[in-house]
């Protein structure tokens, strides 16, 4: 492992001028940090806790690693962060790792680096451990997901009573034959959430049709392909609960190219209420979740944390509400008989 002491032999200076070089560059000649940057970036050099241990003034900056800009359940939570932020003086520092873990270990190396005095994570796919380790040296939060057995501050909903509530409300109208387009099973979300359809439909002693539980990708086009093919079947599903909104929205879009309707033919329920649940037609009933307080939560807590606060536990738990609207029905016999 390469030393501070290293760097400064490197560079031919003293290991008091590395440091300064890295916690305040201001008080140090440029031809000096300079070399000191070569030999840093040569001998590949992290500054970590010794980082942490220098630093005498904040950024007054927050980063937040979201996994995918363009899904749009994310604006409402970062509006949550962002008016907090303000508040108290921080800027925010968006980072989107677009579903790729290693691109969120690069933004975990900007922390690193000293370019922000503290982290919030909306994904939790990177290794467990490199996160946990980072939150020892730093203040991070993690929002919408979580990892299991962590210390780290959580802010989320319960996402398997939530797929559970929302599935049960197509139970309740009838439905038995019920499709479910989940989140990708690589991610904490779209594990839970299909561990809650998994139980609605046990609890009311239901089977499931394997051919009827599709992986999507929390996006549009997974939404509408996968939809495609419960179409194609023999017997078609019902009622479909789709992981989040988008997937409904394309799992509509599908049924109508079919020339069917939702929800007099299949009823369709998602999950998240992106504003263009409410204005597509059908509107979408769906799962809600409160995204600005989960977003707001979430940076009071990291402004705990970088102000050297206790915080009472690690993980709140905040509640979701079934919003109906006109996209589920009761089921229509005649059709499905």
């Amino acid at each position: 492992m390469v030393r501070i002491v290293d760097v400064a032999k490197k560079a031919n200076v003293s290991t008091a001028t590395v440091s300064r070089v890295i916690s305040k560059p201001d008080t140090v000649r440029e031809e000096t940090i300079n070399k000191v940057l070569r030999a840093i970036k040569e001998l590949n050099y992290h500054p970590n806790v010794l980082a942490r241990q220098l630093r005498t003034s904040e950024t007054k900056t927050v980063i937040v690693v979201i996994p995918d800009i363009s899904n749009p359940f994310f604006s409402k939570v970062l509006r949550g962060i962002e008016n907090l932020a303000s508040a108290n003086g921080y800027q925010v520092l968006l980072g989107d790792a677009g579903n790729d873990s290693e691109q969120e270990s690069r933004y975990l190396d900007m922390l690193r680096q000293k370019k922000a005095d503290g982290m919030i994570l909306l994904t939790a796919k990177m290794k467990p451990e490199l996160v946990e380790e980072m939150a020892i040296e730093f203040p991070v939060v993690l929002a919408c997901e979580y990892i299991e057995g962590s210390s780290i501050p959580t802010i989320s909903i319960d996402n398997v009573s939530s797929a559970r509530k929302a599935t049960e409300y197509l139970i309740q109208l009838g439905h038995r034959r019920i499709g479910t387009i989940s989140g990708p099973l690589d991610s904490v979300l779209g594990q839970d959430r299909l561990k809650g359809f998994y139980q609605a439909m046990a609890r009311y002693s239901i089977s499931v049709d394997p051919v009827l539980v599709q992986e999507g990708h929390f996006n549009y086009e997974s939404g509408f392909n996968l939809m495609k093919k419960f179409l194609a079947l023999n017997r078609m599903p019902t009622g479909v609960f789709a992981a989040n909104d988008e997937m409904a929205l394309g799992a509509v879009k599908a049924i109508r190219t079919m020339n069917l309707r939702v929800p007099e033919d299949i009823s369709v329920i998602g999950f998240d209420d992106i504003h263009f649940s409410s204005i597509f037609e059908p509107a979408l009933t769906t799962i809600s979740q409160p995204a600005f307080e989960i977003g707001s939560k979430a940076m009071e807590l990291l402004i705990m944390l970088m102000d050297k606060k206790r915080i009472e536990k690690n993980q709140y738990i905040l509640d979701d509400s079934l919003v109906i609207r006109e996209s589920c029905s009761k089921i229509n016999k005649s059709l499905h008989a």
